[in-house]
């Protein structure tokens, strides 16, 4: 701007009968609305200027909202002097109640976020006018009735300037700021003062509700915390050993908890019940389903030795209690090894058929003899069964998704392929191949979070 439009102004400025001789006014527009300078501070623009980003750069590094209102209001009142203030509040009020937040009465300090009880609550009167009317407001020649329920807090006071604090539009919050004289206030203050506290209550705001969510967000990581634990407590703590196979197995939640599930049930005659399951989803609710499989599960031993049968079993208490209602499912292979003859009876439902390495003939097979829908969907299924007969170094893998989906920063997946891949070496133990695998899928994700929970069973033949 150059010299010539600089005098107008200022001399538009001077030429204001309003104007207060003390302050005078120069009125420059900066991008985002006009904003009012007071000369007779006694600071250059560049000190002014370093005042505010002093000001905001302690605003930005403070986390509790009392701090940020003590060191706002101390140079707020370095730039506007008065002789009184009130801060009121009307969240979390009855309709046509209010709190008194802060006020300049208060010897101690208040914290209005963790105090609320020491904070008075009226209605009515003045601030109630001030609140309802919605509008900035300066009140040249205050006069407060005797019956006014905030009367006290006005008292020698002449002049105010209320400032609503919006959310949402409405004032929700209000600032009042006092002077002894009569028209202590300069209306020409009012746009920038009022634009400068609605833009400092939203930070605050912003920083109160962050805190907010740090406090529900670190009772959501403790709560996920104990359903992990109680969901790992689910989990067989120990391996079987049947005769003439070794296990291994690895669990890894995406979260904290997740829907993947594997279990392990000692039958007589040297029999094994092997199940895996895989619940649609996985976080807390994917967990919950879990336990709740499991639970089924249990419940119906006199079928363990029927893999048909217990994933039948499973599927319609699902069906008819749980998953229909929420469009969800269950995947689930089961079966059971004898250890008399090496055989593996199993059923599928709608999970992935387990790998097996013939380590006599280097051949890969998948188990997929018997194939039906997930668990949960229908009321009524018949689950069919199939067999296969194993021989010594027969390896088998049971796994979720949550391995063959594992992706790749370009997005690709890591795949049956590369499992088989694991499967090369017929003379690693199970827990060899099992560390394999999972390493595998480690180095193919690299620093990638993981998308799905991760569940091996490695089984190898004897």
């Amino acid at each position: 701007m150059g010299d010539s439009r600089a005098e107008e102004l200022d001399l538009s400025a001077r030429a204001r009968p309003e104007a207060s001789p003390s302050v005078r006014l120069s009125r420059r527009f900066y991008g985002l609305g006009p904003c009012a300078i007071i000369e007779g501070m006694a600071h250059d623009w560049k000190s002014r200027l370093a005042d505010v980003v002093e000001n905001m750069r302690e605003i930005s590094m403070q986390t509790d909202p009392q701090e940020m209102v003590r060191g706002y209001t101390a140079r707020l009142r370095r730039w506007h002097p008065t002789d009184g203030f009130l801060s009121i509040s009307r969240r979390d009020t009855k309709p046509g109640f209010y709190r008194i937040a802060r006020s300049h009465l208060w010897g101690g300090e208040r914290n209005p976020w963790t105090e609320r009880d020491k904070l008075p609550v009226l209605r009515g009167g003045l601030i109630g006018e001030l609140l309802t009317g919605n509008e900035p407001r300066v009140i040249d020649d205050l006069h407060v009735a005797d019956d006014d329920p905030a009367r006290e807090y006005f008292a020698n006071m002449r002049s105010a300037l209320a400032i609503p604090i919006y959310d949402r539009g409405e004032a929700l919050n209000l600032v009042i700021q006092m002077q002894r004289k009569p028209a202590g206030f300069d209306p020409e203050q009012l746009p920038w003062i009022v634009w400068q506290s609605n833009l400092f209550g939203r930070a605050t705001h912003n920083l109160v509700v962050s805190r907010q969510l740090e406090t529900a967000n670190r009772e959501l990581e403790r709560e996920a915390r104990e359903i992990a634990d109680i969901q790992n407590s689910l989990l067989p703590s120990t391996l079987p050993t049947p005769s003439h196979l070794k296990l291994a197995a690895h669990y890894a939640a995406s979260t904290y908890a997740g829907g993947d599930y594997y279990d392990f049930f000692e039958l007589p005659g040297d029999r094994l019940g092997i199940l895996i399951a895989d619940v649609c989803g996985h976080g807390t609710p994917a967990a919950v389903l879990m336990a709740v499989t499991h639970a089924i599960a249990h419940s119906f031993a006199a079928d363990h030795d029927r893999p048909g049968a217990l994933l039948q079993r499973i599927s319609e208490t699902l069906a008819a209690r749980y998953t229909r209602r929420r469009a969800t499912f269950v995947t689930a292979c089961y079966g059971v090894y004898d250890g008399k003859n090496r055989s593996f009876r199993y059923a599928l439902a709608g999970h992935p058929p387990p790998r097996l390495k013939r380590c006599d003939n280097q051949t890969l097979e998948a188990l997929d003899g018997s194939r039906h829908p997930p668990l949960g969907l229908f009321p009524e299924t018949e689950i069919a069964e199939a067999e296969v007969r194993l021989r010594p170094g027969d390896q088998l893998v049971f796994y979720t998704d949550g391995v063959t989906e594992a992706r790749r920063h370009d997005g690709e997946l890591f795949g049956v392929a590369r499992i088989d891949q694991a499967l090369a070496h017929c003379d690693v133990s199970a827990r060899g191949l099992c560390d394999t695998l999972v390493a595998a899928v480690g180095e193919w994700t690299g620093a990638r979070p993981q998308d799905d929970d991760i569940t091996l069973v490695v089984a190898k033949v004897l």
